[in-house]
């Protein structure tokens, strides 16, 4: 999207179609700008896709793939723990808790776990219970 954005921009402020036609301009660098970021990662996908399905059962190729593996969800938890140090303790370690923000992180792990509640719903309730204690109770 940001992309798609920039590019409307830089067409609507060049008017490379001519004078008066800012907004084809800007249409028509959006649609140039999204198609040709995308494009290739589509290409990659749906050339190499069969190729990486036939290396299934291939040692070789497999092994890397499994400590590549187990290293993203190493770093995935360093960022988790990063963002959790963060948002409990807004003000640094000599500052006080955010007890909210435990609490409502427990709580929708709870909900994920326990009760099996969707992502997107949890994030919903999520932001509206941050926004009513933030406008009303703080």
């Amino acid at each position: 999207m940001v992309i798609t954005f920039v590019g409307f921009v830089g067409g609507w402020a060049t008017q490379f179609l001519g004078m008066d036609t800012a907004l084809a301009s800007a249409l028509l660098a959006a649609t140039v700008v999204t198609y040709f970021t995308f494009l290739p990662s589509f290409i990659m996908i749906f050339m190499g896709g069969p190729l990486i399905e036939t290396t299934h059962h291939n040692l070789k190729l497999t092994a890397p793939l499994t400590g590549i593996t187990a290293a993203v969800v190493g770093v995935i938890l360093n960022l988790a723990l990063f963002f959790a140090y963060h948002v409990f303790y807004p003000k640094g370690l000599t500052g006080s808790v955010d007890f909210f923000s435990v609490f409502l992180s427990a709580a929708a792990l709870l909900c994920i776990f326990r009760f099996k509640v969707g992502v997107i719903p949890i994030i919903i309730g999520c932001v509206i219970a941050g926004l009513t204690f933030k406008l009303l109770l703080n």
